[in-house]
């Protein structure tokens, strides 16, 4: 059970340094009170936004590599392998919430 809470865990500061995000929800602000947490849609449509964001640089780049306009092999291919990993990152984000859901979904009340 740790090692599945450690992938979460992990998941989960991947997908905060993604987003931008900054600091943990309920955080204390200056003021003493307690920083609301951004709802998820918030955070997984700008996550989703980031995500296409990085596959429009990678085809950009391997677009100029291959048209010979100053694009280095390594500049593509690091922009190729930042979308992989945040799509990667993504469709299992996707994937726990919906494994999430039909286990809720199950649920005998």
């Amino acid at each position: 059970m740790l090692p599945a809470i450690n992938a979460i865990d992990t998941a989960a500061s991947a997908l905060t340094s993604l987003t931008g995000a900054s600091g943990s929800p309920g955080t204390a602000l200056s003021g003493g009170q307690a920083a609301s947490p951004a709802p998820f849609a918030d955070l997984f449509t700008d996550a989703v936004g980031q995500v296409n964001q990085l596959q429009d640089q990678a085809h950009t780049a391997v677009a100029g590599l291959m048209t010979g306009t100053g694009v280095d092999v390594h500049q593509a291919m690091i922009a190729t392998q930042k979308a992989d990993m945040a799509f990667e990152l993504a469709l299992a984000v996707r994937n726990k919430a919906v494994q999430a859901y039909q286990q809720v979904i199950g649920m005998q009340f």
